[in-house]
């Protein structure tokens, strides 16, 4: 049992996570942070999720910084959200630029304060190469920062890091997720548009790990069948 802060997007990799640790009965602070994303509307289940858990919630009003991100579908309104699967080359758009370092440099500072053991996120085995701060290479130059941030040395911790995201599905599903309390989609419509590169890689992780999508996809997706037909060449 340690003390952690948990970084919770309200999507499904950071849900799982949370619960998760939850169920290794660690001590948990969640961390959200607004950087003025345009799927916002993922804070609101990661809210969500922390009342049904009973867990201390923050929630780090970024807005401004994340305005100045020009270039990315996630922070500039100007810019279109690339439909189809990660692997094409439009979705270097989806790239928030340092995301990562922003998001786990205030999560550590709050690892510190709180004198927790450390910062746990939901990077995978699957993350893509499109997202530099993804890497492993830029996590453990971080995380070699980190021990040396205070004197009270905190670790990036990254349980998820051999699993794919149909692993993490998997696994979530043991640990008894709600997964329709998570927020996936890049457009934060009313429903998940179910053609986003992040949709697709839902739908994709249910399928693979066995498990059924409780999720409502909105008018128009296209069916699993022909997603696999077309993006999956499975």
């Amino acid at each position: 049992m340690s003390k952690i802060i948990v970084v919770l997007s309200g999507g499904l990799d950071s849900s799982v996570l949370l619960h998760h640790h939850l169920h290794r009965n660690d001590e948990v602070i969640a961390l959200s942070v607004d950087y003025s994303q345009r799927h916002k509307k993922e804070l609101q289940y990661a809210r969500l999720q922390c009342e049904e858990a009973g867990v201390r919630h923050e929630i780090v009003d970024l807005s401004s910084v994340g305005r100045l991100f020009t270039g990315s579908s996630q922070t500039d309104p100007n810019v279109a959200v690339p439909l189809g699967h990660y692997e094409q080359e439009t979705m270097k758009a989806t790239v928030v630029p340092n995301r990562n370092m922003i998001l786990l440099s205030v999560a550590l500072g709050l690892a510190v304060t709180h004198k927790a053991a450390g910062v746990s996120y939901g990077a995978h085995a699957g993350d893509h190469a499109i997202y530099p701060d993804c890497r492993s290479e830029f996590v453990d130059a971080l995380n070699a920062a980190a021990h040396l941030c205070d004197w009270h040395e905190v670790e990036i911790f990254r349980p998820f890091i051999n699993k794919t995201k149909a692993d993490v599905v998997k696994l979530g599903d043991e640990l008894d997720v709600d997964f329709r309390r998570t927020w996936s989609c890049y457009q934060g419509w009313v429903f998940h548009c179910g053609q986003c590169g992040t949709c697709i890689e839902r739908r994709e992780a249910f399928y693979l790990a066995g498990v059924a999508d409780p999720t409502p996809y909105g008018p128009g997706s296209p069916t699993v069948e022909d997603l696999v037909r077309k993006n999956w060449k499975l």
